[in-house]
């Protein structure tokens, strides 16, 4: 894809500029008649389409203030975690979306939520009800038909306006599938080799609602949501000269969450956001296997060995912010935070009917965590805006069980972003920032691999947040009226870096996660929006993103320099989608490329390797209000390798003992899915 995103860029270079929709200090209003020529379905095709926008869908951490994604619905953030941002615009008909504005560096009046780039989906105004029904099959080669159905209403009771809506199906996992499995010891000699065959299948059911009413002078805001979504995956190798292996893994997850907004304006130029939240969790996963032969020798265990890991979490959380804007180009927000959460976690491990030592097997993990901040953000010029914020976070962790310490942590996270438009189709942001990352309680406790994976991995509740100092440059430049580039680098200086160290104990020696020093990041990313029209292709749009990463740490077994674990080197991806009204269709594709992470543990290296997927697909509106959408999703039946190079002990000082890879290939999944849209 980078060849082509180069020989694009250059095209669009040697374009004249063409002015883009209507901006207003910078704000980028793109009207509803924008999207038409590709006909979209609901607001998710909308915003995917929108130029020189990626969607970045929030991190999955704790409290609000870190969680947000970068799309606003009529100027709000959802209140809600468990219900993703792109399973929210997939909810909206597009024909609801009256308009997208896209805030580039930030606005006068707008929380930009600590991103350089939001969108804001704003809807029309509906006041009778309306509703949606969607039915969809799924079928991969050999495994039959599975089903999904989404369900969902809106309407409006006096000035009450209400939505709710109900998911309940199963999907593949595209990561299982049938291969071959190679194991050879350090001199090339062969262990074992054969075959393996997998299934992995998840169901997800899900009740969303939410409420929107004027209360006390304001704007009061409900999101709640229930999920399960239990996972069932099952696998059997068989190796020669001799050997067996079954291995049955299953999950059952359980989450329900409610988050209540209240807005109201304090006078002209001063507003009142409140936010409140709690969110439950439970999760039981198992893992059971039964070896014989060398397939004993290459997981590493018994003859059978059951593993479970049981927890429970609570995240209770309080927040509210004051947006003053005391003159048109102007704003300042203060505000605060307040966390309450906590896990209970506990492991089991068997293995050939006797139960094993684990380290950090029963933790109750509790935070309490309060964070406030001051920013502003000012138009300068008309061409340039500045933002500044100061924000402080302060946490008491401990935990309790099988480990028993209690440790206070303090940050200040200073922030600066400054915004150069030189003229209308060209943008320059730059952004100085230092972030705190948040500690993660599954680190504190085993995790839930599976056994075959080779090894225990336990907890660490002595880790500390990862910080760092990030400098951030991005250039902007936007032609053909819909069509942008954008070029960002930017340069991390990482300090308690967290990744994978060794455990010794008494009882043996273990892999755990926990921070190795310092270390730094280079990455550069590349976004293109093109529409086709002046290449033939009318009513086509070509999109592409491309990250690269070069990261550096100091492997804390062999003192040697290293990326960090788990880390992509390239994410990349491209999609086409052009509309053909004649056929009332719209077709095109998405390509994800071929990732790899590795990861270094102190007695194993093992090294993940996702092949590139395909999707092509066809949407076919008889009406405004009937799609019928049919996908051939992974359409080169990529495959998905898992190598393990394992040592007899820690690497600085012991061989190789065998190397072992498992190369599998799920089949081309097909799926026709019929939605309609009632009022």
């Amino acid at each position: 894809m980078s060849l082509g995103v180069i020989l694009t860029v250059a095209l669009a270079a040697a374009m004249p500029p063409a002015d883009p929709p209507a901006a207003i200090q910078g704000v980028t209003r793109y009207p509803a008649s924008f999207f038409a020529p590709a006909s979209p379905t609901t607001a998710y095709d909308m915003v995917t389409r929108l130029p020189g926008f990626t969607l970045d869908l929030g991190a999955n951490v704790r409290g609000l203030a870190g969680a947000a994604g970068n799309v606003l619905i009529d100027g709000e953030r959802p209140v809600e975690k468990q219900d993703g941002l792109d399973e929210i615009l997939k909810r909206i008909p597009a024909g609801q979306v009256l308009r997208i504005d896209v805030i580039r560096g930030g606005a006068p009046g707008i929380d930009m939520q600590g991103k350089t780039v939001l969108a804001n989906v704003i809807r029309r105004q509906v006041r009778k009800p309306t509703g949606v029904i969607v039915l969809a099959g799924v079928t991969a080669n050999g495994h039959g038909v599975i089903w999904a159905t989404r369900d969902q209403i809106a309407a409006t009771v006096g000035k009450v306006a209400l939505e709710g809506s109900l998911f309940a199906g199963r999907n593949y996992d595209d990561g299982s599938g049938d291969g071959v499995r190679i194991a050879r010891a350090a001199d090339g000699t062969l262990i074992g080799a054969g075959k393996e065959t997998s299934l992995g299948l998840g169901d997800l059911y899900k009740l969303t609602f939410a409420a929107t009413a004027p209360v006390a002078s304001g704007k009061l805001h409900l999101d709640s949501s229930f999920t399960s979504s239990p996972y069932d995956y099952h696998q059997h190798d068989t190796l020669a000269p001799a050997g067996e292996a079954f291995e049955h893994d299953h999950q059952t997850q359980k989450t329900g969450e409610a988050g209540l907004s209240w807005e109201r304006a304090l006078g002209p130029t001063v507003k009142l956001e409140t936010y409140l939240f709690e969110q439950l969790g439970s999760s039981i996963y198992t893992s059971d296997l039964a070896d014989s032969g060398s397939a004993v020798t290459l997981i590493g265990s018994g003859a059978t060995s059951h593993y479970l890991l049981a927890k429970k979490t609570s995240e209770s959380i309080a927040r509210a912010t004051v947006t003053w804007v005391p003159t048109t180009t102007l704003t300042i927000e203060a505000g605060g935070e307040g966390d309450f959460n906590w896990l209970r976690d506990h492991t089991f491990y068997i293995q050939d009917g006797a139960a094993q030592f684990i380290p950090a097997a029963n933790v109750v993990v509790t935070e309490t965590r309060g964070d406030g901040f001051v920013s502003a953000t000012w138009q300068a010029r008309k061409n340039v805006t500045l933002e500044a914020s100061l924000r402080g976070e302060i946490s008491r962790i401990g935990s309790s069980g099988d480990v028993e310490q209690s440790k206070v942590l303090g940050y200040p996270k200073p922030r600066a972003v400054v915004t150069w438009s030189p003229g209308k189709s060209d943008q320059i942001r730059l952004r100085v920032e230092r972030e705190v990352g948040q500690l993660n309680f599954d680190d504190f406790a085993a995790s839930n691999a599976p056994v075959s994976s080779g090894g225990l991995h336990v907890g660490n509740p002595n880790i500390r947040p990862q910080t760092d100092w990030v400098v951030e440059g991005a250039l902007d430049h936007r032609f053909w009226g819909g069509g942008d580039v954008t070029l960002t680098v930017r340069r991390m200086w990482l300090s308690d870096v967290i990744d994978r160290i060794p455990v010794i104990t008494p009882e043996g020696d273990f892999d755990a996660p926990g921070n190795i020093g310092s270390g730094s990041e280079t990455d550069a990313a590349l976004a293109l929006t093109l529409p086709t029209d002046k290449i033939g292709l009318t009513r086509g749009l070509l999109t592409g993103q491309g990250t690269w990463r070069w990261s550096r740490v100091t492997d804390p077994t062999t003192l040697a320099p290293r990326m960090i674990s788990g880390q992509h080197p390239l994410d990349a991806e491209l999609h086409f989608a052009q509309g053909l009204p004649r056929l009332k269709t719209t077709w095109g594709f998405d390509y994800f490329a071929q990732w790899r992470q590795t990861n270094w543990r102190f007695a194993e290296i093992d090294t993940d390797k996702l092949k590139p997927y395909l999707q092509l697909f066809a949407e076919y509106k008889p009406t405004a209000d009937l799609s019928i959408r049919f996908e051939a999703d992974n359409f080169l039946r990529h495959g998905f390798e898992h190598g393990r190079q394992v040592f007899t002990g820690p690497r600085n000082s012991d061989p190789l003992a065998f190397e072992d890879v498992r190369s599998v290939h799920f089949p081309r999944i097909f799926y026709l899915r019929v939605r309609k849209t009632f009022g």
